[in-house]
């Protein structure tokens, strides 16, 4: 059977319904649990004792791993977190229920003979030299498995959707997957299972799996290039497992939803930039868990579970997409593509262009009509840095300046027309009669604004030119004005 890409229309739509739903849903995750440290700093020299970088540490965070980040996932996005996990009786334990208190419902079941599982990555220059793991490999032991059952049938009660993230360092024993399984289904909760290893026979019973490519792989036997060898090889695995449904999450192609009896469905990836993949699988079976148990189908749920990934990937280390990125990239899709940009998330774009060592450059107008002349003064700008943001006047704005019967098209016209052009990185609306406050918020290392203006009449200049910003008049193409297209649309 042949797959089918998803259009964007009812996106924004169900994500709205999620996330209004998401307070009143819970979700129970059970798995692996781990404290990830991040050590960040410069590397300026090459250690004498050894040919290895000197890394001079600047700073050190912690935050939630494994299946503590699905719960941060889970509660980013306003949903009740459940949680079911070991951990030892040390610190990195005590650090992570100070981490995820009051966050979550914590069923923590301490193991003396089992240390807390840390991950520590040294980062320089938005790369990592090295992950150090600091863990224990091997099944719990038969007493640990009875507390857990017990913790688990004690939070089943109420839950929306059961999560089972699976690290393989022995916490999802064959035996809590069956009676974990057997529980929720029995009363009638959806069971999400991130799944590790090639025997997906222990999941059986469970609602969907979700491998990556890779694991999907080692799960079939042979790897899966395209969407017909996807397929192919989901629904083997499917047949000899009894599992429901799959959701392969396969990078930069985005993911794809198999079932047994149904046509797939091939979510494409949306067009971001990616700064670091770690979790990136957590929040995708967080947010499928937390939008099934909202009352999502398993095909839109995985529409908005591709979307949170696609958020979480510009951003270092294990992350979460809060709501309002959920909401604000769905109308993204929905409306301009991935290139209007408001708030909180134009600056985030721009400070990930800047871990890049990328130049950003900024230019502003109201764009009506589009003209050579808008192309010419857009060209120049772009080459003059390495990512360009336009700032678009709001209709409103157009109005004060341009008079009554400006502008000719909405706001949402021209931001749409704008993100059709290749040179245009970014767009944001600015209200006022000035882009002034934008330009302040966004510190370009370029300005750019016609040869017309003076450099005393730009406004921006002598802001970008105090911190050693440049500013560029650019060449204007004769002839061409939108004042004047309109005005030769009246003569004829």
């Amino acid at each position: 059977m042949s797959g089918r890409s998803e259009s964007v229309a009812g996106l924004s739509a169900a994500v709205d319904a999620m996330l209004s739903r998401a307070a009143g849903s819970s979700v129970l995750a059970v798995g692996d649990l781990m404290l990830d440290r991040f050590v960040t700093g410069r590397v300026e020299r090459i250690s004498p004792e050894a040919p290895i970088p000197v890394l001079a540490v600047e700073r050190e965070t912690v935050m939630p791993g494994g299946v503590g980040n699905v719960v941060a996932n889970i509660r980013a996005l306003g949903g009740e977190a459940r949680l079911v996990a070991v951990v030892g009786e040390d610190a990195e334990a005590e650090h992570l229920a100070s981490l995820l208190s009051p966050s979550a419902d914590m069923g923590f079941v301490h193991d003396p003979g089992r240390p807390t599982a840390v991950k520590a990555r040294f980062i320089a220059g938005g790369q990592q030299l090295l992950r150090a793991d600091y863990e224990l490999n091997r099944p719990i032991s038969p007493k640990i498995e009875e507390r857990i059952l017990d913790e688990i049938e004690r939070r089943l009660h109420g839950i929306g959707a059961l999560i089972l993230s699976d690290y393989g360092k022995g916490v999802l024993t064959n035996r809590i997957l069956l009676a974990a399984i057997a529980s929720a289904s029995a009363q009638g909760i959806p069971v999400v299972v991130d799944p590790k290893g090639a025997d997906y026979a222990r999941y059986r019973g469970a609602t969907v799996v979700t491998p990556n490519l890779k694991e999907l792989a080692e799960a079939a036997g042979f790897s899966s290039v395209g969407d017909s060898k996807v397929e192919e090889a989901a629904r083997g695995v499917l047949a000899k497992s009894g599992i429901g449904a799959m959701v392969v999450t396969r990078g930069a192609e985005g993911l794809s939803v198999v079932r047994m009896n149904a046509v797939p469905v091939h979510v494409r990836a949306q067009a971001r930039e990616v700064f670091d993949v770690s979790g990136a699988g957590d929040t995708v079976v967080a947010t499928l868990a937390l939008a099934l148990a909202t009352g999502a189908d398993l095909p839109m749920a995985a529409r908005i579970a591709n979307l949170a990934a696609s958020i979480v990937v510009g951003k270092i280390g294990t992350a979460s997409a809060s709501g309002d990125e959920l909401r604000g990239a769905a109308d993204e899709v929905g409306q301009f593509g991935s290139k209007l940009k408001t708030g909180a998330a134009l600056i985030d774009q721009i400070e990930r262009w800047r871990r890049r060592g990328l130049r950003v450059g900024f230019t502003n107008g109201c764009f009506d009509l589009l003209h050579p002349g808008h192309l010419s003064l857009i060209r120049q700008a772009r080459a003059a840095c390495d990512r360009l943001v336009v700032g678009l006047n709001s209709d409103a704005s157009v109005e004060r300046l341009k008079g009554p019967t400006r502008p000719v098209q909405n706001e949402a016209s021209r931001a749409e027309v704008l993100s059709a052009i290749a040179d245009v990185d970014a767009i944001s609306i600015f209200h006022e009669d000035t882009p002034m406050r934008l330009i302040e918020e966004i510190r370009p290392d370029v300005l750019v604004k016609g040869a017309d203006y003076d450099i005393e009449q730009i406004v921006g200049a002598e802001f970008v030119m105090s911190y050693g910003g440049n500013v560029l008049r650019a060449k204007l193409e004769p002839g061409h004005s939108t004042t004047a297209v309109i005005a030769r649309m009246g003569a004829r």
